[in-house]
């Protein structure tokens, strides 16, 4: 009897030990991995611009959940976050924002932010000579518009697709395999837009906007690009400005101008008053998205959809 007490003694030490390995081993991989903020399986993603939302939803797929905090007709530049803003950014597992100070009055809540969880600038993968300098906004400033050059986007796909297989490795097959599809269609949208844009006669390809958003694309696509104000939306224009881009246009014969999605469309239309008085005709060639996408479910509220609509765009008002 004692000898059967001491054997089943021994079997249930056995399998208490079994089921402590069992346990401990299935702790350790659970901590191989990053936890997200709720039990759906689903990586909370918070983005700022509607663009960068784009990205994470192409490369993450069916395992993330995004939420663009600032949607159509919405300019960076001056946008403050609202409390429920803060209560998505808090609730988020990964914050994606532009950086380059695009999202200048944000600034203070992502440094606060990032001492929590991942909280990425897109552009950090980007050099000093890919990027623009931002005259009168500051030393070491840069222009921050760099989904302007679909080539610069590339980088920022490359950023949301590292980001994601670093929190999420169970899944990182299917990111890179997202992204690697997401950015070949992003490839053929670059060459699209050198192409189309080469159809224009070269004494055609000015490209006069509200804002200078427009530098990265400018340069990427052969345009010459000016704006009415600075890059900075904030930044004040005055009737000196007005002057100087009324008498470019007559100058330089420009017969079309073009208004902005995310900026009053009053601005431009005191320069083309201004060019009617000296004898000089302009009109509003179309509509462009810049610091913004078109609504959400149109062609032109995705990324691709919203650079083919301002090619074609421009193109059909500068032939």
């Amino acid at each position: 009897m004692n000898k059967a007490y001491k054997t089943n003694s021994a079997l249930r030490r056995f399998i208490m030990t079994l089921i402590f390995l069992t346990v401990a081993a299935m702790m350790v991989s659970a901590c191989g991995q990053e936890e997200v903020s709720d039990g759906s399986g689903k990586l909370k993603i918070t983005t700022t611009t509607g663009m960068i939302a784009d990205i994470a939803q192409q490369v993450g797929g069916e395992f993330v959940e995004v939420s663009g905090l600032m949607g159509a007709g919405i300019d960076p530049h001056l946008y403050k976050a609202s409390q429920g803003d803060v209560s998505k950014l808090d609730n988020a597992d990964l914050i994606f924002y532009n950086g380059l100070h695009l999202e200048g009055k944000m600034g203070e809540l992502f440094e606060k932010l990032e001492k929590r969880k991942p909280t990425i600038a897109i552009s950090k993968y980007l050099k000093e000579d890919q990027l623009h300098s931002a005259p009168g906004q500051g030393a070491g400033m840069h222009d921050p518009h760099i989904w302007f050059n679909v080539k610069l986007w590339i980088s920022a796909t490359e950023v949301v697709r590292d980001t994601l297989v670093e929190k999420d490795p169970t899944h990182a097959d299917d990111y890179k395999e997202h992204a690697a599809a997401y950015i070949k269609q992003l490839e053929e949208l670059d060459t699209y837009a050198k192409e189309q844009i080469a159809l224009l006669p070269e004494a055609n390809r000015i490209l006069v906007t509200a804002h200078d958003a427009f530098g990265y694309f400018g340069e990427a696509y052969g345009l010459t690009v000016t704006g009415l104000q600075g890059m900075n939306t904030m930044s004040e224009y005055g009737s000196k400005d007005v002057s100087k881009l009324r008498d470019y246009l007559v100058e330089k014969k420009i017969k079309a101008v073009f208004i902005e999605s995310s900026v009053p469309k009053k601005s431009i239309e005191s320069v083309i008053e201004g060019a009617k008085s000296l004898g000089h005709e302009v009109v509003i060639g179309g509509e462009l998205y810049s610091d913004a996408m078109g609504d959400a479910g149109t062609v032109e509220g995705t990324y691709i959809g919203m650079v083919k609509h301002n090619v074609d765009t421009i193109v059909a008002a500068l032939k």
